[in-house]
């Protein structure tokens, strides 16, 4: 497992932009797919977007595509999430996430989590 520790969150008006990052540390190797994902109040966690650390691959889910950028940077072990115009159902605490190997979107398939960062967009 890897320990993961996410920053950047806050408030922001709709439209603006936010870069969430995630620091690894532990273990890492270019085996990790790197993922990101959100949960809104009173909503299940839902994957957004992730990227394989070997290749730079990303995928993102529809509903982002186009406005999130997902990103890496191998010599500081980081992951971005570039966010650009945000919108209110964007609000919702997002989580870094590693598992090893393919990139999957199902959660259960993600044995290292960071403690999450508020994102917050205001109408």
């Amino acid at each position: 497992q890897l320990r993961l520790v996410e920053s950047g969150g806050g408030l922001v008006q709709a439209g603006g932009s936010l870069r969430l990052s995630c620091a690894a540390s532990g273990r890492t190797s270019s085996s990790y797919t790197m993922s990101w994902f959100r949960q809104a109040p009173g909503k299940e966690r839902e994957f957004v977007g992730g990227i394989s650390w070997s290749d730079g691959r990303t995928y993102s889910v529809p509903s982002v595509k186009g406005r999130f950028t997902i990103s890496r940077d191998n010599g500081k072990n980081t992951v971005y999430l570039q966010m650009n115009s945000l919108k209110p159902e964007d609000t919702a605490v997002y989580y870094c996430a590693a598992k090893l190997r393919s990139l999957r979107t199902y959660i259960g398939d993600y044995d290292s989590w960071g403690q999450g960062t508020q994102v917050t967009v205001s109408a």
